[in-house]
């Protein structure tokens, strides 16, 4: 080593480099351990907040139920009912009233906080005068209830609990933004806070590559020439003495250990600018069964095939990239006549000064080729059957959408016009002069009337259940394994495992409503059970619903391969209908036994 050289690599400090290095580490390792401790603690913040936000909107779920309950014992209770819903009212009222209490001056058990914001304490004081008078008013309306001297009173009661209900709603909705506004805010502070982080973290990266890797950099660089021009020095130095024949003679070694190495692995050729090969591998030479004693011509071309179009190919292509190189796939033919393709390199290498030569290796990749042909055999063929599919999927779909709307005119036409029909000729028939004929009428026309308002909710029951709308999935299943049980007398049971009470988007809601209500009219209409069990549990990101039947099942390959049948198109519509909602199905079935079918719902 030169003394220059030695000079340079005395200038790369390494200890001091590696003091930087390592601060810039610790330093990057501290911004990304705070960004995490931020987040966790954002993140158990959000949880709380959440929860905060669901009860707080429970709440007004709890009022209008305590409202309903009010009315329906007001209106149309019968006496031997009216302990058992005077009951259910004091349950609904002391569950309300313990929840606002815990949202209005917190709870440890519910992690509710006590220190609330100047807003909220200022709403929750504006909404004091209305829980006052709801729970005042409902405790003096039980109170009344068996008195029938006082029910002048009681209406009054009913009236300011309606009226008090109302203002608690839209007073409760302001409560319940001001919780949603002020999470926000904990989460735009979050996020400013992991931008400047951020921002911190790449400003130590940029020092980091300003200070350490470019100068680093550049000291290198000029190490690494001055030591190849110390080795040019060596080598022009060592040439008149004797080690120069050892190192000769070690490179003939070398020389010959390659040589026979790319003979025996390689597909290589030396040809000249003319096309004239100089020199073929063995393994090259076997592959393309060519031997060079028997050819005087030696043409590179007709080596690689016998195809007249394809020898004038390769010699355009050696003509026209002899200076600058060529690489690509060729498409030859062997002389068995078999398909042969090589990926085909040409390599320009100058031996003198006025004379070059090309150094060909190729690699045989027939077996690749002919298998990505089939590969996009099979691809074709898949489109084709997929198009055929979704074509069997859009005009069934429009058939049932036809059906459907046959079937909910029928429903109209037959029960519900009908009883309309007859309701009309009943109140032209009523005889005012005969009051106890007319009684019977009315009578008779209330009994109609309820029989009208129960088709109707039937009706609309079957197109959109307001419990979806209105509380979401896990009540409207539970109506509707109620409401099946009624209708076809089996025994259908609802079990909320996991105790699931969220709110999801109404598209995925809809969607699992109705992947549900498929499974459980398929169990009723062909598996010919007696039980079905619907069973919803969840996790941190998956909601999964198992409908059990005990059937009698069947062989699920053969129902898929029937895609023109109705049982077929049945579970292909199932499967595209949750793999919209980026769910998963998962069907069990053994004839004789039974079915399960569980939906996997990401939430």
């Amino acid at each position: 080593m030169t003394k220059e050289v030695k000079a340079l690599s005395d200038k790369l400090n390494f200890k001091k480099l590696k003091q930087m290095y390592l601060f810039a580490l610790v330093t990057i390792a501290v911004t990304v351990l705070l960004s995490q401790l931020l987040i966790q603690h954002n993140i158990n913040s959000q949880i709380n907040d959440s929860r905060l936000i669901n009860i707080s909107g429970k709440q007004r779920m709890l009022s209008q139920k305590l409202a309903k309950e009010v009315l329906i014992l007001n209106s149309f209770s019968k006496d031997s009912d009216i302990n058992e819903q005077i009951s259910n009212i004091k349950n609904t009222l002391e569950l309300w009233k313990f929840t606002h209490l815990a949202l209005e001056k917190g709870n440890d058990t519910l992690n509710f906080p006590k220190e609330k914001s100047p807003a909220l304490l200022g709403l929750y004081k504006n909404i004091k005068s209305n829980v006052d008078l709801i729970d005042s008013a409902t405790t003096k309306y039980l109170n009344n209830k068996n008195n029938p001297d006082a029910q002048l009173e009681n209406t009054q009661e009913v009236q300011t609990i309606l009226d008090n209900v109302a203002v608690f709603i839209t007073k409760m909705h302001r409560i319940v933004g001001q919780y949603e506004q002020e999470a926000l805010d904990k989460v735009t502070r979050q996020r400013n806070i992991e931008y400047g982080i951020l921002s911190f973290t790449l400003f130590v990266l940029f020092l980091e590559f300003l200070f350490i890797f470019k100068p680093t950099n550049k000291k290198i660089e000029l190490l690494i020439s001055k030591l190849l021009i110390s080795e040019r020095r060596a080598i022009k130095l060592a040439r008149d003495t004797e080690a120069i024949s050892i190192i000769k003679e070690n490179s003939v070694k070398e020389l010959k250990s390659l040589n026979f190495a790319m003979e025996n692995t390689l597909l290589y050729c030396r040809i000249s600018p003319q096309g004239k090969i100089i020199h073929m591998g063995e393994k090259f030479a076997k592959l393309l069964q060519y031997n060079p004693s028997f050819d005087v011509d030696k043409s590179f071309s007709k080596a690689i095939t016998t195809v007249e179009k394809e020898q004038l190919a390769i010699d355009q292509i050696i003509a026209d990239k002899q200076r600058g190189g060529w690489q690509g796939e060729l498409n030859t033919t062997d002389r068995n006549g078999d398909t042969l393709w090589l990926d085909m390199s040409m390599i320009p290498v100058r031996i003198r000064k006025d004379e070059s030569e090309l150094l060909v290796i190729c690699f045989n990749i027939t077996i690749r080729k002919n298998a990505e042909l089939e590969v996009e055999r099979l691809n074709r063929e898949n489109i084709v059957e997929r198009i055929n599919q979704q074509k069997i999927i859009s005009s069934k779909i429009v058939e049932n959408q036809e059906n459907e709307q046959n079937r909910i005119a029928r429903e109209i036409h037959d029960g519900i016009g009908q009883m309309l029909t007859g309701l009309k000729f009943s109140l032209e028939s009523i005889n005012l002069e005969d009051k106890e004929k007319s009684a019977q009428k009315i009578e008779y026309l209330k009994k109609l009337s309820l029989d009208i308002i129960k088709g109707v909710r039937t009706a609309t029951f079957n197109l959109m259940p307001p419990e979806l709308s209105d509380h979401g999935i896990v009540p409207s299943i539970t109506k509707l394994t109620l409401e099946l049980t009624k209708l076809t007398g089996k025994n259908i049971q609802f079990y909320n495992k996991s105790e699931f009470d969220q709110r999801l988007d109404s598209l995925i809601e809809i969607n699992i409503y109705r992947l549900t209500q498929e499974a459980i009219n398929n169990a009723i209409k062909y598996a010919d059970s007696s039980h079905i069990i619907v069973q919803l549990s969840h996790s941190n990101k998956i909601l999964s619903i198992t409908v059990d039947d005990n059937g009698k099942g069947f062989d699920l390959a053969t129902v898929e391969k029937k895609r023109n049948s109705e049982s077929g198109m049945g579970l292909l519509f199932m499967k595209e209908r949750v793999r919209y909602i980026n769910g998963r199905v998962f069907i069990n079935s053994i004839p004789g036994e039974g079915t399960r079918i569980t939906f996997n719902i990401p939430i």
